[in-house]
């Protein structure tokens, strides 16, 4: 008995243990399935870390990126490989607080590292930028790669910016970060704008006529509902999740899931702990509220507050999220919004935890598996993987075609 016992512990305090291994029936099903249609996610954030910690270098990518130092990766071209991933945008993150001309040089340093990654890996990386690339791309045995800038501050205020990030492949931008920007509100900052300013207006109706998908992740719910009434081509969420199941402002609001299914648009799950799990959200804001308090307490004793904090940790252990609780996301969106609208932005490489049974993109599998289990169909399947983002994108790239004829647009922000 005490030794069942311990076995029992021990699978449920290792996320590999407690992760069974596909059947390989259910296995041999989710190939047939992805070798038909690309799985595309929304949303990967390794340009990020390349930046940040690898000094912008693109080598040693092949494999086993999960043991590099400073910061174990999530990505690779094996692991792709083998979560059968046939289509991803790599998102070109900069910080929210920058701005300006600044932003925009910054973005081109980033779209640059996307750029070299793809001419570092010819086979099996390839640059897409229509729909009909993705699935070329895809039945090559590639991975078809296109760019999402993340955050409207990126363009600085430009829309000639805006314009050249499309030519140099951008195929959606998040209209806002973490950060209020002057023309459109963030869900996790202040409002100033009630939604979209005027220009903000302008900026979707230039991405209309671009091709360029309107992103809605990171934007309040004012903005939301403003893009959904400026857009007249299908929007995305890259990268959230369902806000009924965990209330943070960053995940999406059953009103604007049932608005997707009018608008032709797409949600694409996030894999993040704190937008997955209620518990996991809880407990992010009392370690926060208890790192302000030590903060307050001892001011000028940083080993004080680090012993403390330190032991506060131990004593209110991290809870986990779960490949169920994700399932259940993708499941409830699917509900309210409808098997069209749904797809997968796991923001791998974008988060510092991930939901035990998804640690890296080789994992995706294992969503198809828990899905399959809950009795999806081979049909909805294959639109959560990509077919619900191809027929997204191609209704951006039909509206670019009605608009041939309009000018580019030249509105400026106010001074």
């Amino acid at each position: 008995m005490r030794s069942s016992i311990m076995l029992a512990a021990l699978l449920l305090a290792s996320p590999a243990l407690a992760q069974q291994p596909i059947d390989p029936k259910v296995k041999a099903r989710i190939d047939r399935i992805l070798k038909r249609t690309p799985l595309i996610d929304g949303h990967n954030d390794i340009a990020e870390q390349l930046r940040e910690n690898y000094g912008l270098k693109v080598d040693r990518l092949e494999n086993g990126t999960a043991d590099w130092k400073p910061k174990s990766l999530m990505t690779d071209m094996a692991r792709l490989h083998a979560g059968r991933v046939g289509g991803q945008f790599w998102s070109v993150y900069i910080d929210a607080a920058v701005h300006g001309d600044e932003a925009i040089r910054q973005t081109i340093e980033q779209i640059d590292i996307v750029d070299r990654m793809i001419a570092a890996y010819p086979g099996d990386l390839e640059r897409a930028g229509t729909a009909d690339d993705i699935v070329r791309i895809h039945k090559k045995g590639r991975v078809a790669s296109l760019i999402g800038i993340e955050g409207g501050h990126q363009i600085g205020g430009s829309l000639a910016a805006l314009r050249q990030f499309y030519r140099l492949g951008a195929r959606y931008m998040t209209l806002t970060h973490w950060a209020t920007t002057e023309w459109a509100d963030s869900a996790t900052d202040d409002p100033k704008h009630g939604g979209l300013s005027p220009f903000g207006v302008a900026v979707v109706k230039e991405m209309n006529r671009l091709g360029m998908l309107v992103d809605l992740s990171h934007v309040s719910e004012e903005t939301m509902n403003d893009a959904l009434d400026a857009s007249t081509a299908p929007v995305i969420f890259s990268h959230s999740s369902a806000r009924a199941l965990d209330p943070h402002t960053r995940n999406v609001p059953d009103a604007v899931l049932r608005r997707l299914a009018a608008n032709g648009g797409v949600v694409m799950i996030n894999a993040a702990p704190g937008f997955v799990s209620e518990e996991v959200r809880q407990w992010g804001a009392n370690r926060a509220a208890e790192e302000a308090r030590l903060k307050a307490l001892y001011l000028g004793l940083p080993t004080e507050r680090e012993a403390r904090m330190t032991s506060w940790k131990a004593a209110h252990p991290e809870p986990r999220a779960t490949l169920a609780q994700l399932a259940d996301h993708v499941d409830y969106a699917a509900k309210v919004a409808g098997h069209d609208h749904v797809g997968i932005g796991a923001d791998l490489d974008g988060i510092d935890t991930t939901p035990d049974g998804l640690s890296n993109v080789a994992d995706y599998p294992n969503l198809f598996a828990e899905l399959i289990r809950r009795g999806w169909s081979d049909a909805d399947l294959a639109k959560l993987a990509g077919g619900n983002v191809l027929r997204a994108l191609r209704g951006a790239e039909a509206t670019s075609r009605t608009m041939a004829s309009a000018p580019p647009a030249l509105d400026k922000l106010p001074q």
